[in-house]
């Protein structure tokens, strides 16, 4: 079967054009603005990868177009799809049909901590010899593919709450069906399709309901948004982090930490993640694995050898002792938890921090004082704004307790940036975007400055 994909260069998008090669199909795609690490990895599978979203390229009809949702009416490949009667899915639909129908589905949910815990969820299961197939917005060093299917009855999946398709406004999740479901927080984002908190923690309600009462739930306690969803009515047994499963003894650096389960020591972890979140999103995982028969013991065992996702605080190169980090943050929580971790980490020098608002949410404005809350912990702050922001971004940086410039030129924030680095600082750039290759850039930048 030919299977052509609009938008296939979406982490979603490129893990489904991945498994369906691994099926035997025949895949093609189209998407505008490309950037790694999906787009290499899809060259990488060799799979016929378009620039854009001409008519043409359907010259080779396909059997099926699946639909990315970054798609809308108005998009000539779209338009060509319905006024041609062409056969159309979207992503999770596909997934639910032809993989997840028959595979016990281990989900990963909320608003934080998705990627990173089904990528810890997918390795441990590995270690333990289990081999499950996963689909994960991201590249888990690991495997260091997003994507893949297997013989296994396991399936790892992250669980996004964005909607499916233009044409199926659901969140992704409800076409998952999880046995074991994961909801690691639940806070207000996505503002250009949900109009509020409530709204969201209705879809996740709904993927509640799917849940058997043989599965089981496993969320954070004492926290409000999940709680109120949770009351909305479950009918899954659940276990909860902060009272069934709980750290102890963390040491002083944060990178090792006492494991227990309902008041039970049950192993002690060391390793190299920092921060409250990396311990939250491990024990997450150690409580879903633990479901499919995998002891915590071997559990915190494989996490000793986990490596963390491509993006997720990724180091990509130090010159003259100056440290060049990549993370995808892009929401308030995110961007303060990433600093936090990285805070603690450090032993000298500044945290220069680089960041783009490009998340449709933070187009709209709806996390403004939040935002400039949750990049206090830097030294020094440098805010691109691509000129899609729908606020008064420059404002918020003019008024930041920590200094920060705004710039709508990237060239001229990279020659900024290069005057105020000295050695020993840290620099982490943050987008879920491409952000122009600004990490390439201002490395090489850097070579050439201290070469």
């Amino acid at each position: 079967m030919h299977i052509h994909i609009l938008g296939i260069c979406g982490t979603f998008m490129g893990g489904i054009a991945a498994i369906a090669q691994a099926l035997g199909h025949k895949v093609t795609g189209s998407d505008k603005n490309v950037y790694p690490p999906m787009s290499t990895q899809l060259e990488a599978l060799g799979i016929e990868l378009i620039e854009g979203f001409d008519t043409n390229q359907f010259d080779q009809k396909p059997d099926i177009v699946v639909i990315g949702n970054a798609m809308s009416r108005g998009n000539p490949a779209v338009e060509y799809v319905l006024a041609n009667n062409l056969p159309y899915t979207s992503g999770p639909q596909w997934l639910l049909e032809n993989v997840l129908h028959n595979k016990w589905v281990l989900a990963v949910s909320g608003t934080h901590g998705k990627t990173t815990t089904s990528s810890m969820l997918a390795w441990i299961l590995e270690y333990a010899g289990m081999q499950p197939g996963f689909l994960i917005g991201g590249i888990p060093q690991n495997f260091n593919v997003s994507a893949r299917v297997t013989d296994s009855s396991f399936f790892v999946i992250e669980a996004d709450e964005y909607d499916s398709a233009f044409f199926d406004k659901r969140s992704k999740f409800v076409h998952y069906r999880p046995h074991t479901l994961v909801v690691n927080n639940l806070e207000f984002d996505h503002a250009d399709i949900f109009n509020n908190l409530a709204d969201i923690q209705r879809q996740f309600h709904h993927m509640i309901r799917m849940v058997p009462n043989n599965g089981l739930v496993i969320a954070p306690a004492n926290i409000p948004s999940v709680d109120e969803m949770l009351a909305m009515g479950c009918w899954t047994p659940t276990q909860s982090l902060g009272s069934d499963w709980t750290i102890n003894e963390v040491n002083d650096s944060g990178n090792a930490f006492t494991v227990c389960f309902q008041g039970q020591f049950v192993g002690r972890l060391s390793w190299s993640l920092q921060g409250q979140h990396n311990r939250d999103n491990a024990i997450m995982a150690i409580a879903a694995a633990r479901h499919v028969g995998v002891e915590p013991q071997t559990a915190i065992a494989a996490l000793t050898e986990y490596v963390n996702v491509k993006r997720r605080m990724e180091l990509l190169g130090v010159v003259n002792n100056i440290s060049v980090y990549d993370d995808f943050a892009h929401h308030p929580t995110a961007i303060e938890t990433t600093l936090n971790g990285l805070k603690a980490k450090i032993t000298s020098g500044r945290i220069l921090a680089v960041l783009e608002p490009r998340s449709n949410t933070m187009k709209m404005g709806v996390h403004g004082e939040r935002l400039r809350a949750s990049w206090q912990l830097a030294d020094t702050l440098f805010v691109f704004d691509n000129g899609q922001v729908e606020w008064g971004l420059a404002n918020l940086c003019d008024s930041s307790e920590t200094p920060a410039r705004c710039f709508n030129d990237l060239e001229q924030m990279l020659l900024e940036i290069l005057d105020v680095a000295q050695p020993d600082d840290h620099i982490v750039i943050m987008s879920n975007g491409g952000f122009e290759n600004i990490h390439q850039r201002l490395l090489a930048r850097l070579e050439k400055k201290y070469s």
